[in-house]
């Protein structure tokens, strides 16, 4: 007495042959596309996380009771350098606004691309705060 198999239940007929070189075609690419997304992401929100920090340094210059607009902008030009400048955060604009009660300071730019010849994605962050001033009790 003899077993038959069944190819279409064993697995390991002719039918599934070259199965997995199509997947990793399909699915590479997507893989792919996945990795680029999320280094992208990482280096948006690290150019942020600068732009944020420039600018706080920046407001932190502008509010003191001495402070100015233009030391403000300083500072935070200063701090971008001081991190990576061009590497980190690309086209850098600083805007500095000082009132008689509130000091401002936005820093703006670009974050880095991976694909050569697109922008990376904008980045703007601002940071306010009262100025400082002298007050009798």
């Amino acid at each position: 007495m003899s077993i038959r198999r069944d190819r279409r239940l064993s697995g390991g007929g002719e039918a599934d042959r070259g199965a997995t070189t199509l997947e990793l075609v399909v699915l590479f690419p997507v893989m792919l596309l996945l990795v680029f997304g999320i280094l992208q992401g990482v280096f948006w929100y690290h150019a942020r996380t600068v732009a944020l920090a420039a600018a706080g340094s920046g407001v932190a210059v502008t509010r003191t009771e001495q402070g100015t607009s233009a030391a403000g902008r300083a500072a935070a030009s200063d701090f971008v350098e001081r991190a990576g400048g061009g590497e980190v955060l690309a086209g850098v604009q600083v805007q500095a606004a000082r009132s008689a009660t509130e000091a401002s300071v936005t820093v703006s730019g670009r974050a880095p691309s991976l694909l050569p010849g697109l922008p990376g994605p904008p980045v703007r962050q601002t940071a306010t705060g009262p100025v400082e001033r002298v007050t009798t009790s």
